[in-house]
């Protein structure tokens, strides 16, 4: 089951402080929702535990995330899978583009792709597309107060 979702975050602090930030897994880790780790494996790869519930539906995901199509400081894809065992899998990515609004201030869009599969895929469309929302919107969200340092 496949969703699209995007937005955008205006976030105080200069372009290269927001790219600096989007490749750092400490950072990413703080942000991302249920996140329990986060590692490098290289410069482009990382691997990550995260703990989510949707619906009644709790689940580990062992994933793997690839950054692709890097164009420092402006725009990079993000590219992820994860497994969790007999919930399913979720797989995705998103585009994300950094543009400079005035000095100190970074506007960053997003457009975003998940497919989800197994048990989580049988808890209808309704629930995955706002649960789906509601993460990329708390992740987003997290990023820019962690970032502004507001």
């Amino acid at each position: 089951m496949a969703m699209n979702m995007d937005g955008e975050e205006r976030i105080g602090a200069s372009v290269e402080r927001v790219w600096e930030a989007l490749n750092d897994p400490e950072i990413l880790k703080q942000c991302i929702p249920g996140c329990q780790s986060l590692e490098k494996t290289s410069d482009t790869e990382l691997t990550a535990v995260v703990a989510l519930k949707i619906g009644p539906v709790k689940a580990k995901f062992n994933g793997s995330v690839e950054l692709k199509d890097l164009n420092p400081p402006n725009s990079y894809s993000i590219v992820g899978e994860g497994k969790g065992g007999v919930a399913g899998f979720a797989k995705g990515g998103a585009d994300v583009a950094l543009k400079e609004d005035g000095p100190g201030t970074t506007v960053l869009t997003y457009t975003a792709k998940a497919d989800v599969g197994g048990k989580l895929a049988q808890l209808g469309s309704r629930l995955i597309t706002s649960t789906s929302k509601k993460l990329a919107g708390q992740f987003f969200s997290n990023f820019n107060k962690t970032v502004s340092g507001t």
